[in-house]
């Protein structure tokens, strides 16, 4: 940002001393080139009128030296000639004494009692020269002709010095105006640096440096102050969460238990036509307990920020596939490992594994006896052959499925299907996405090929693993499993 108000302030300075000094600069040359040529002329008027009054007494073996004298004073090169057009003298070049140049352009003008005044190359030197041709006397008969002329170099390197000492001068206020520019610009990006520190502090959780409220503009200063109030308000209360979530496990769970307790304590006492309202409460007490460890579980989830770090999806699909096994053996159904992708993923520490512990209890909870969960993992491009690519781990049962208004729903703490059992608390595919999106993935429900559930969980992949195939993967569940994500691009909607 300083940079960008520095460079926006000098181009300003720049177009202004533009504006200034070129004009200025061209005005100076054109105003001296006039002046100059308006002197040669008038200096060979002057001459011209002393060689007519030389010739007009017959003293015209003077004009040699009087020429001479001329020229040494003013540096220029002088031609007398007569009313024929023929060179009287000369102090350039003596071999032009009595050579005609009637014919030439400036010599003729003059012959016809006009002046002639213009610049042009010199043969001989082969620098820009002015020339001046006057003619003599005020008669009707012009009785000689003057001609001057002067280099241009001395006038050329006088302009060209002017144009340095602009440059010189401009350079001179660029190089003030960036000092001031630079000091005015940290003036208003160092508060702007400061809040954005702050920022990134606040989102990590807490602020270490608050931005000053003494510095900068007003406008600045109020901003932080502003700043301030909000973040220490915000700190407040994300710290009373927390405390409340890290105290209220404590809390609760002591006078569940006590209340569990209690009620299996009436179990020796109650008639056997009471023992199923027992049962009852004491499922829906253990279903409260779970209700409420998940409810902090979320709240600890929502109010911390853990950076996502590489993990190996294959190793903790594995390793969760036969923890599970022996609850899948209770119930007669199997569970798959197959997949197309070994790869290292993004995602914070432990979330993979609650991730894959709540798609394979709920699909425990909906299969029947004698099907299967298979656990598959591929790799998707993303559009456009975007790197890194995205892994996909496909959770996919066998059960009755959802329609697609329960698949939108099903992600909406608490909410439960209409034909669900009553054990469940609302709470595990909630937490599911929660995990996914603090990982910076994305997590869906669709509908599996010949029915039942696939729970399509998305992460980025870590830079620098190589893909490679893995064997072993059945032709079918390969097939299926691209069928199910090959069209799913990774976002942040709610499903």
């Amino acid at each position: 940002m300083t940079r960008r108000l520095l460079l926006s302030h000098l181009s300003l300075m720049l177009l202004v001393l533009l504006a200034l000094e070129v004009p200025f600069g061209i005005l100076y040359a054109r105003s001296e080139q006039s002046r100059f040529s308006h002197a040669a002329q008038q200096g060979a008027m002057t001459l011209a009128e002393v060689c007519e009054d030389k010739m007009e007494h017959g003293l015209a073996a003077d004009l040699p030296e009087l020429a001479d004298a001329y020229g040494r004073r003013t540096g220029s090169r002088v031609l007398v000639a007569d009313h024929e057009g023929v060179v009287l003298t000369d102090t350039a070049a003596g071999a032009l004494v009595g050579k005609d140049v009637s014919a030439e352009p400036d010599i003729s003008t003059a012959l016809r009692d006009q002046p002639a005044v213009g610049t042009g190359g010199a043969s001989s030197t082969g620098g820009e020269i002015l020339f001046a041709t006057v003619p003599g006397g005020s008669n009707a008969t012009v009785p000689c002709v003057v001609r001057t002329v002067y280099p241009l170099g001395p006038l050329k390197a006088k302009i060209r010095t002017i144009w340095l000492a602009l440059a010189v001068v401009g350079l001179g206020v660029l190089a003030a105006a960036s000092l001031i520019g630079f000091v005015l610009a940290r003036s208003i990006t160092r508060p702007v640096q400061a809040l954005e520190r702050a920022t990134a502090q606040l989102a990590e959780g807490r602020i270490t440096d608050p931005p000053a409220t003494d510095h900068g503009p007003p406008e600045l200063r109020r901003l932080a102050a502003s700043f301030t109030r909000t973040a220490s308000r915000l700190q407040h209360l994300l710290q009373a969460q927390q405390a409340f979530a890290s105290e209220a496990s404590h809390q609760l769970k002591t006078p569940l238990t006590s209340l569990r307790l209690r009620l299996e304590n009436f179990e020796p006492h109650l008639a056997a036509c009471a023992q199923d309202s027992l049962d009852q409460a004491l499922g829906e007490l253990e279903r409260l307990s779970r209700m409420v460890q998940g409810l902090l579980a979320l709240a600890r989830l929502e109010n911390s920020a853990i950076r996502p770090e590489a993990v190996d999806l294959d190793a903790v699909v594995a390793d969760r596939a036969a923890i599970w096994a022996a609850f899948a053996d209770e119930q007669q159904v199997g569970i798959v490992v197959c997949g197309t992708a070994a790869v290292r993923v993004w995602a914070v520490p432990g979330a993979l594994e609650q991730i894959i512990d709540n798609l394979l209890s709920n699909a425990l909870r909906v299969s029947p006896p004698g099907s299967a969960i298979t656990l598959a993992t591929i790799t998707a491009r993303r559009e456009g052959g975007r790197t890194p690519p995205l892994a996909e781990l496909h959770v996919i049962d066998e059960g009755p499925g959802m329609t697609e208004d329960e698949r939108r729903k099903a992600f909406d703490r608490f909410w439960r299907a209409a034909d669900a059992d009553h054990d469940g608390t609302g709470l595990g595919l909630p937490m599911v996405r929660q995990l996914t999106r603090a990982s910076g993935g994305q997590v869906t429900l669709e509908a599996a090929p010949g029915g039942g559930l696939d729970a399509v969980v998305r992460l980025r992949c870590a830079e620098g693993h190589p893909h490679r195939e893995r064997p072993g993967a059945p032709a079918e569940v390969h097939g299926a499993v691209r069928a199910a994500g090959q069209q799913v691009a990774l976002g942040a909607g709610d499903h």
